[in-house]
């Protein structure tokens, strides 16, 4: 989910921007999520394979970053790199969280007001360590693996990637991964369009089968990521930025696919673009360069907001969501406080990233150099 190239590597900014464009498209589709009644009218209704998105993503930065470095590099000092990457904002999303846990009280939240916050902070400093808790712990009843931030769920599952990649996926050929992905494939197919909902939406909760979830949607992205470094030959492709940028709008923003009478239509539809349609995206965009000052500094915009947007967005989608059931409000009733929340998630990832967590990995890194 987040670039880490070695500092003598050039990265490929456009795939910055189109992590920044996946991430604010998540946000949009969240706070749209409020006003849906069913997986069938969610708008940006396909808003959930970002995820699956990110995790291509990630295979494909992770087998350019360090696939050349393991000589000179130790398991350890890998798993040193990508916690100093990922951890601080973990940790900054596990926080805003709790801070806005109790404004989340609500009809549709009721046990928040029943929770002592000594057990709120409990929670929290479980998730600061990424430990995955049962739903037992549930402290809101959605029975989410990290109740305080649902969307750290994937982050978890990007640290299973990291150490897979670390001890296993790392020392395989290619023919070997290459069998390994297909049967991924096959396999996140076969779920898609098997599912009772018809969609691979899931993997956020600590049971047999949102974990089955979980590893379906990492495991073919993940690995096609990383054979698709290892094998495509990049080429020259003009406007890359902004045609991948449409072509992942339009992608995550089609309207569910068969209705309520063909499941299985929809999870075609899922599979097929995470199998075919993000690799193309992914290829395209690290093909493409950017020109223009202005092109290269939205980019970068975009990349460094995404990580910080994408896990510490949803206390404020909880409490949106809380405020728009309650009240029973359309779409067209509350738009100016969605709005709100839109640019708030933003200002607030914005900070996060400015005064915390550029500040936080640099003094770790100088530490780490010591």
């Amino acid at each position: 989910m987040n670039l880490n190239p070695s500092a003598s590597k050039p990265h490929y900014p456009i795939l910055d921007g189109l992590r920044g464009v996946a991430a604010l498209t998540v946000v949009v589709f969240h706070i749209f999520e409020a006003h849906s009644t069913s997986h069938l009218d969610l708008f940006i209704n396909h808003g959930y394979l970002a995820v699956d998105f990110f995790f291509l993503l990630s295979g494909f930065v992770i087998g350019y970053a360090y696939d050349d470095r393991w000589e000179r590099m130790t398991i350890g000092s890998f798993f040193k790199r990508r916690i100093e990457r990922l951890q601080p904002m973990v940790i900054m999303g596990m926080i805003i969280g709790a801070i806005f846990y109790p404004l989340q009280a609500s009809n549709l939240f009721p046990i928040i007001a029943t929770i002592p916050y000594w057990k709120v902070l409990l929670v929290m400093l479980v998730g600061c360590f990424m430990i995955p808790l049962p739903p037992s712990m549930d402290i809101r009843g959605w029975r989410e693996t990290y109740t305080l931030n649902g969307p750290a769920w994937s982050l978890f599952f990007e640290y299973v990637a990291n150490i897979l990649y670390a001890l296993i996926l790392r020392r395989l050929s290619n023919v070997v991964l290459a069998v390994l992905t297909a049967i991924a494939g096959i396999a996140l197919v076969h779920y898609a369009v098997t599912s009772a909902t018809g969609d691979v939406i899931g993997g956020w909760s600590l049971d047999a089968e949102q974990l089955r979830v979980g590893f379906t949607r990492l495991a073919y992205p993940f690995l096609a990521g990383l054979l698709l470094f290892r094998v495509s030959k990049l080429t020259r492709i003009k406007n890359a930025f902004a045609w991948c940028s449409l072509l992942v709008l339009v992608f995550l923003a089609i309207p569910r696919v068969g209705g309520a009478t063909h499941l299985w239509a929809n999870g075609l539809y899922d599979s097929l673009t995470i199998i075919l349609i993000f690799p193309l995206i992914i290829y395209m965009g690290a093909s493409g360069e950017l020109v223009s000052n202005s092109s290269k500094k939205i980019c970068k915009f975009l990349g460094d907001i995404s990580y910080p947007i994408y896990i510490t967005h949803y206390p404020l989608i909880y409490l949106y969501t809380a405020w728009v059931v309650d009240h029973k409000l359309s779409f067209s009733q509350s738009y100016p406080q969605a709005i709100l929340v839109f640019v708030a998630a933003v200002a607030i990832a914005y900070a996060c990233l400015k005064w915390y967590d550029e500040p936080v990995r640099k003094w770790l890194k100088k530490r780490s150099q010591r």
